[in-house]
């Protein structure tokens, strides 16, 4: 055995072949499985570090291929994944890769019993290559997308010259951290991920691995997809799930990035106020929000209040970072009315919206160590956030806010008062 013989040519053309193999035929050739822990990732694709370095071996004048179990040869940090790195390969390191997502079956993908919070937690945990640092943009652009049709409600599954039309543009667009122009990469992952579904094919979906292969998987299958059923539903009907989603998302993979423009393409822009769409005509009890969903939202936000508190947002200034969804459960719970028990009178006027004019507050600033949570913010009229932010009073006005928010909040949940009565 010579791994220290090894160079970049080598490793190189072992990814060539595989590439020209396709990944099962080329591990089976090679006798290897795949790998559980350590990816070598070039050019956008992924590929399994302990074959490829084992198959390079062979490339080496009057060399063979060296086996899964040739002494002293292994995958992880002290052999392949090692001589990878020192060649300037980079390889992806993910402790959790043998506890990834199965593919999930047909039947899976449409039955009523994923739930909730499995979905998500498959979307806000995706498993992204990384490029010079940062996490790669692929799957985030196809979820914000797809994200966008559901909340529109246009048709879940597109044929495969639509899809890959759309995330072309898209990935020219705002692939700003070197995606190239291939929708099929993310889209096989996703659906591995157990979040895109694909339909009309026969025979196995590609993995996400290697090169030509994957493209002409897609070019002679021509699937028709999109997100999976009941992934679909809750991003077209949970606006707490879908604003969820979309912190997770910026907050996960745009932190120094501007992610307005993208937004704005995928028609998620107007998302970002994060109120309820009542819409012109509609009544006040539209507001109303059920005691389950502000359970889930709640789940959702404290997710990630857990990741994020503390953290400022580097986008234009240093801010904290704040829950979109946090603030919707606020303004659902006050059914439009301000949360403060003593208010004098918030103002009639609407905005163009048709939406009261009210103002999610923290009631103990997130400077001074509040949370970003529902238990400690109230929706106020501008009049009494005034009092509460600048007033003679405020600090007495602050204790009895907090006690509201937990009350709201208890109610809300279906654990306190009537949660359909204000008790302003």
């Amino acid at each position: 055995m010579a791994l220290a013989d090894i160079s970049r040519v080598e490793i190189e053309k072992a990814i060539g072949e595989c590439d020209r193999l396709g990944r099962d035929a080329f591990l089976k050739a090679y006798g290897f499985r795949r790998a559980r822990r350590y990816l070598l990732v070039h050019q956008g694709g992924h590929y399994d570090s302990k074959a490829i370095v084992g198959a390079a071996h062979g490339f080496l004048p009057g060399e063979r291929p060296l086996a899964p179990d040739s002494p002293g040869f292994s995958g992880g940090a002290k052999h392949a994944a090692r001589l990878l790195r020192r060649l300037g390969f980079e390889v992806t390191e993910d402790p959790e890769a043998s506890d990834l997502p199965r593919e999930l079956t047909h039947d899976e993908l449409t039955h009523d019993e994923l739930t909730h919070e499995e979905l998500i937690h498959r979307i806000t945990h995706l498993k992204v290559n990384r490029s010079a640092g940062h996490r790669s943009l692929y799957k985030p652009i196809v979820l914000l997308w797809a994200m966008g049709r559901a909340l529109r409600g246009e048709p879940r599954l597109l044929p495969w010259p639509e899809t890959e039309e759309a995330l072309k543009t898209l990935l020219e667009r705002h692939g700003t951290r070197g995606e190239r122009l291939r929708p099929d990469y993310p889209i096989a992952s996703l659906h591995h991920d157990g979040i895109w579904e694909l339909r009309d094919f026969t025979g196995p979906v590609t993995t996400a691995h290697g090169d030509a292969g994957v493209k002409r998987w897609f070019t002679e299958n021509q699937p028709r997809g999109g997100l999976a059923e009941p992934v679909y539903e809750l991003f077209r009907h949970s606006a707490v799930t879908r604003l969820a989603v979309l912190d997770d998302l910026l907050d996960t993979f745009f932190e120094d990035l501007d992610p307005t423009p993208l937004l704005t393409d995928v028609g998620l822009d107007d998302i970002d106020s994060a109120e309820p769409h009542t819409g012109p005509g509609r009544a006040p009890e539209e507001w109303l929000i059920t005691a389950a969903e502000y359970e889930r939202g709640c789940r959702l936000v404290e997710e990630q209040e857990a990741k994020n508190h503390g953290r400022r947002a580097a986008r234009t200034t240093h801010r904290p970072v704040r829950s979109r969804a946090a603030r919707y459960l606020v303004l659902s719970r006050s059914q439009g009315r301000c949360e403060n028990p003593d208010c004098t009178g918030q103002p009639a006027d609407v905005t163009d919206r048709n939406h009261p004019i009210l103002e999610v507050d923290h009631v103990i600033d997130l400077t001074r160590g509040g949370r970003d949570h529902p238990s400690q913010m109230v929706a106020l009229c501008p009049n009494c956030h005034a009092v509460k932010t600048r007033g003679r009073t405020r600090e007495t006005l602050r204790e009895v806010l907090l006690r509201v928010a937990g009350e709201r909040h208890a109610a809300g949940r279906g654990s306190g008062a009537d949660a359909t009565e204000p008790s302003a």
